[in-house]
């Protein structure tokens, strides 16, 4: 076969969540599953939240064994792209003859198909535009049906809800940072913490517990325990802070009192060390 029969071919029309299709996927179809192989799925932070605990392994393992690091080149950016099998189809690791093993847990991408989902953001707008589109491939029949729908009922019916809220500070920022000029960079450690903060969260939680944060920050009392129980809640705050280091916006500005204090502690810890011979 020719390289054309597999490419996606995306409308050139923008969609709103009360545009209509028809589309239905089921087992009996000859294409079932083919939209799983050969594919690239970059995996947003929520992605691998429900990911790793369907899998029942913490966030570096999981982003270790089933993803690969690329760079996204608008952002200069890294993201995890889920790892396919070196098998001839390029298959997700996650699909079978009959169908998803992580179906109830799939990423975000894989609930939204075929329909696409951009954000779009204004140069002076303090928030992005969220639009659609759609994505028809060759091989995929399930356009040949009379089942129509909305954008907004098929959102609504794949679940993805909880998955576009969890995101949203995340799309946020990575759409902020989109509109920077090519020529300025971030920091190599201002990208780890990026990272850490959006797919690394088992060690974003450690990282508040063991260094100076939640002592430079305003925080309600029950802070701690709140992002220790509720990840998506984890993922909100990491995308907040992120805000507030790299672009000193939001609600986690260091509080400039306690940095003082913080600061003037160090010198009595540096001054009561004793020299070592």
């Amino acid at each position: 076969m020719e390289k054309s029969e597999f490419e996606a071919r995306v409308e050139p029309q923008q969609l709103t969540g009360e545009s209509r299709f028809r589309f239905e996927c089921r087992p009996a179809r000859s294409c079932f599953t083919q939209c799983c192989r050969g594919i690239q799925i970059v995996l947003t932070p929520y992605d691998v939240i429900r990911l790793k605990n369907r899998l029942d392994l913490p966030s570096d393992q999981f982003l270790a064994i089933y993803t690969d690091i690329e760079l996204l080149e608008k952002t200069d950016l890294h993201v995890p792209v889920l790892k396919m099998l070196d098998d001839e189809a390029k298959s997700c690791p996650f699909v079978r003859e009959d169908g998803c093993l992580v179906y109830e847990d799939r990423p975000a991408s894989c609930r939204y198909y075929p329909v696409g989902l951009g954000t779009l953001r204004a140069k002076e707008a303090e928030a992005s535009e969220q639009f659609y589109f759609m994505v028809k491939e060759p091989h995929c029949k399930g356009f040949e049906v009379e089942r129509e729908w909305t954008v907004d009922q098929w959102r609504a019916d794949q679940g993805l809800e909880d998955y576009d809220r969890a995101n949203r500070p995340w799309t946020e920022f990575m759409v902020r940072k989109r509109s920077f000029p090519s020529n300025i960079r971030i920091t190599k450690e201002a990208k780890r913490m990026y990272f850490m903060a959006c797919y690394d969260l088992d060690r974003f939680l450690k990282f508040v517990k063991e260094s100076s944060f939640l002592s430079l920050y305003n925080l309600p009392p029950d802070f701690l325990e709140k992002i220790e129980k509720d990840e998506a809640a984890r993922l909100d705050v990491a995308c907040m802070w992120l805000e507030g280091v790299l672009y000193q916006r939001g609600p986690f500005q260091v509080d400039e009192e306690k940095a003082r204090e913080r600061l003037a502690d160090r010198g009595k810890e540096t001054k009561e060390t004793p020299e070592k011979e």
